[in-house]
Formats: structure tokens, C-alpha cells, sequence
């Protein structure tokens, strides 16, 4: 079932071929495992609903997925990454386009998007600063600039969770992205 009539999935309502050659002509662009119409405005929604058959109900997205949904990065990674948004074990899922993290994600870190499961803005920061190298510590400093506030969120919102491998280091990162102006501080003045 498509989340909008601006998603064309592959099998669902075109086929994979009808749909590469509707991109070939013009017609549409890719956006994620779906296409879009080429005039169509790339929203959060579509983006996220794009990973409906990688994410299904089980799932949600999170780390650099969960940023290019909210638009802190231009382009999809390469692989997704992908937390249980259910209590319950999953099954291992065998798909070379997503690694899988097992731990379950607690209710008020998840919001629907466009039909799926993605990691709230404060959290998607908050995972993007503790991996720490450079990809997600650049895509972390991209979404904090998306939305006033939102490093100070991430870092209460980590600052409340338990023991959490290098938690020092990230709450170090919000911190320093807390202090850094925005784009639109910089515009203003």
C-alpha cells in the first residue's frame, strides 16, 4: 500500500521496468528503493516511505537513514541502518542493504513518517554523535542546523539514558554543536 500518491514502489503500482523507463524519459527520479514524480518536492514522508519494504512495521530507521529522512544529508546511505521499533526478537534479516541494530528502541525515540518507523530528530543526533567519525559527525552537525535547540535536546535526551558506549564523547559533540551559531544566526546578524 503506498504512504502516498507521489511514491511509485517498484511492483506496486508500475513495474521495476515501467518505472526505469519513466525515469530514463524524465518522468520520475529515484528517491531511496522508490521514484517520485520529477516535479514532485522530495519531502521527509517520501523519503521515509520510500523504505517501507526495507523497514516494514518491525523496524525503524535510524543513524545516517534516519538523518537523510530528515533531510540532514542529500543521498541515502549506501547501506541503512535499521533498529527493532518492536519489543519482541526478529528474526535475522538477510538483506546486503541493511545492517541491522537488535537492541529495541523505546517508544518516544521512534515517530511515524510517512508510514514508517524513524528515530526522532534528538535521537538520530544523539546515535549520529556516538559513532564519531567523520560521515556521522558531519551529518550530526547538518541536522542540528535543521532545528534550533535540537543539540541541546540530543543532549539531554542522552544525558537521561543509561550506561551507553561513548557517551562521553558524544555529550562532549552536543555539547560543542550547542555552542556553534546556526546558519540562520549567521544570516541575521
Amino acid at each position: 500500500m503506498p504512504t502516498s500518491r507521489f511514491l511509485y514502489l517498484p511492483g506496486d503500482r508500475l513495474s521495476a521496468t515501467e518505472l526505469s523507463a519513466a525515469r530514463l524519459d524524465g518522468d520520475v527520479i529515484e528517491v531511496g528503493d522508490g521514484y517520485m514524480p520529477a516535479d514532485a518536492v522530495e519531502t521527509a514522508a517520501l523519503r521515509a516511505g520510500s523504505l517501507g519494504g526495507i523497514l516494514t512495521d518491525l523496524f525503524a530507521a535510524t543513524h545516517l537513514s534516519a538523518a537523510w529522512i530528515h533531510g540532514a544529508i542529500a543521498e541515502p546511505p549506501a547501506r541503512h541502518t535499521v533498529q527493532r521499533a518492536v519489543a519482541r526478537r526478529v528474526t535475522t534479516v538477510h538483506d546486503r542493504r541493511v545492517l541491522v541494530r537488535d537492541m529495541a528502541l523505546d517508544r518516544g525515540d521512534v515517530e511515524r513518517i510517512g508510514g514508517v518507523w524513524v528515530t526522532t530528530p534528538a535521537r538520530t543526533l544523539s546515535d549520529l554523535c556516538l559513532v564519531g567519525d567523520e560521515l556521522h559527525t558531519r551529518a550530526a552537525a547538518d541536522l542540528r542546523g535543521l532545528r534550533p535547540g535540537l543539540a541541546e535536546a540530543a543532549h539531554r535526551h542522552l544525558t537521561s539514558r543509561g550506561r551507553v558506549p561513548h557517551k562521553r564523547r558524544a555529550l562532549d559533540l552536543l555539547a560543542e554543536l550547542a555552542a556553534r551559531p546556526t546558519d540562520q544566526e549567521d544570516v541575521t546578524r
